[in-house]
């Protein structure tokens, strides 16, 4: 209501900015390891879709880049995209990382720094992984290096003093190898909780991506962004879909499913665990319906 001599203004609402689809790979090679290759692409496939995300005018960013744009209001291109890439596979550095200097597109790593080989590695992984030199050189053609954890856990079924050295430790060890410590970060599987993102906000990254198979959208917050999944049977036709955010819900309604069933058994084991006292640092890898 207004007040005697003063007129009342409305103040135009912001349009909220437009959806961005965030792209999730893998691992990129001809023969990938049995338990990778489902979530793995070959490398005729990755050059095919960036392709045609050039063809397209889309114009890929950096996780950086988009949560900083999404915080300050700072502009985008036209079209942006983001090209991610989860675990540190050495197939990214082989044959992601050429075609991704052809187009001059930039993309976001997330490394699990204990699966990578090494001075800190301590096993677990599913396939050939990056060494650090190769990381290096990913960042230095413009690639972020973002964290993934250390150990690749399932980060809701950990208690608060391993979920700390997870984060803290990844964020570290990439800090001391490439001098500069990482902003973003993925949860491994996918998989969060209020508590989970409130310590990867603690442990120092400002921004965090998900799965859930849809565009993002500033107001999934900036430690819940969603992202869409890349497989070894994602036809140039369907990936094509994917970017435009059509029929999404129909190409993943069974990984949703999956995913809501799952949610329910995880919260439930979790509670379990801490009413008898047991805590586990994660499941075993193949445990949940999809990795990430």
């Amino acid at each position: 209501m207004s007040t005697p001599g003063t007129c009342s203004r409305s103040v135009p609402a912001v349009p909220a900015p437009p959806p961005v689809p965030i792209l999730m790979y893998h691992a990129v090679g001809h023969r990938p390891a049995r338990a990778a290759y489902g979530l793995s692409v070959a490398p005729e496939a990755f050059a095919a879709q960036m392709g045609l995300l050039a063809a397209r005018g889309f114009t890929p960013v950096t996780t950086a880049r988009l949560g900083d744009a999404w915080r300050t209001g700072a502009a985008l291109p036209d079209r942006p995209v983001l090209i991610t890439f989860d675990d540190g596979y050495e197939g990214v550095h082989r044959h992601a990382l050429p075609v991704l200097a052809r187009y001059g597109f930039a993309a976001t790593l997330f490394v699990s720094t204990g699966w990578l080989r090494g001075a800190y590695e301590e096993g677990g992984a599913l396939d050939t992984m990056l060494d650090w030199d190769q990381v290096r050189d990913l960042a230095a053609a413009g690639t972020e290096i973002g964290g993934h954890t250390h150990t690749h856990p399932q980060l809701d079924q950990l208690d608060d003093r391993r979920l700390a050295f997870e984060t803290v430790r990844c964020r570290e060890i990439i800090a001391d190898e490439l001098g500069a410590a990482p902003v973003s970060f993925a949860y491994p599987y996918g998989y969060s909780s209020r508590r989970v993102r409130h310590a990867v906000r603690a442990a120092g990254f400002a921004q965090s991506l998900a799965v859930g198979n849809a565009l993002a959208r500033r107001v999934q917050g900036p430690y819940a962004l969603r992202r869409v999944t890349v497989r070894r049977a994602t036809g140039i036709e369907e990936f094509g879909r994917l970017l435009e955010g059509v029929a999404i819900g129909r190409a993943f309604a069974k990984d949703r499913a999956l995913t809501k069933g799952y949610a329910v058994v995880r919260r439930a084991r979790w509670a379990a665990r801490r009413t008898g006292g047991v805590l586990v640092r994660g499941a075993p890898e193949g445990s949940a319906p999809a990795r990430a």
